[in-house]
């Protein structure tokens, strides 16, 4: 991936960088530094952890101005949905990230431009990048208005289920009981595992799920919950 790339999706935001390294970090994998020798850190995951917490706290901040009538509860389940890894990984592909990425030869022969789990890190990696380069004003304007449409389907009350938001107010408010989430394993190389995740009540195994990130992987097992013990 060259400068040029990375201008292309700079460009869409009307992000001016200061620093072109920063947003070269965010596009690059780990699967891509592992394979060229560049390091433990010199890849997205130390960004994408940062880019989380700053799209939470954004989000956080704009649901709270919208909605001033709403309750906590509900504001945590619009903000989940909002910031779930199906929503990112679309906002991702809008921006055509995918073909921005660095990966490493097997990622990106087994799918990695397309895989949901990796384009949604990669877009908080790249809100993190943003965050350092240009400060949390930037990150407000940018967020403001890729996730335009979305507000607009929270206020219209049609934003996808957050499957583990809603299996956590349905526990707690019929059973009184907070579910867990248990990863019981990790397939394949460090660059392209598979998490499988446990939806565990009381110690009791009631929903299975496998994805591309633990998070992936949590949905499913909730999922499977609500499948079984709310829909039907």
């Amino acid at each position: 991936m060259g400068k040029k790339d990375i201008m292309q999706v700079l460009e869409k935001l009307n992000i001016m960088p200061r620093s072109i390294e920063l947003y070269k970090l965010a596009l690059t994998h780990s699967s891509y530094a592992h394979e060229h020798g560049l390091g433990c850190n010199a890849h997205n995951e130390r960004l994408e952890f940062l880019g989380d917490a700053v799209l939470e706290l954004v989000v956080s901040e704009e649901l709270y101005l919208r909605f001033p009538n709403l309750p906590e509860g509900k504001l945590t389940r619009f903000r989940a949905g909002l910031v779930c890894e199906e929503s990112l990984s679309a906002l991702a592909t809008s921006l055509d990230l995918g073909a921005c990425l660095r990966l490493g030869k097997g990622e990106a022969a087994s799918g990695g431009r397309k895989r949901p789990s990796l384009l949604a890190d990669a877009f908080e990696a790249l809100l993190g990048a943003i965050y350092l380069d240009l400060g949390i004003d930037a990150v407000k304007s940018v967020s403001s208005k890729l996730f335009a449409s979305m507000l607009l389907d929270v206020t219209n009350g049609c934003l996808r289920h957050d499957y583990k938001t809603l299996m956590q107010e349905y526990t707690q408010a019929k059973l009184g009981i907070t579910p867990e989430y248990q990863i019981v394993s990790e397939l394949g190389p460090d660059h392209s595992k598979v998490f499988i995740s446990h939806f565990l009540l009381n110690g009791d195994v009631l929903g299975q799920g496998e994805g591309r990130s633990k998070k992936e992987a949590e949905q499913e097992a909730a999922k499977m919950a609500y499948d079984s013990l709310v829909k039907n």
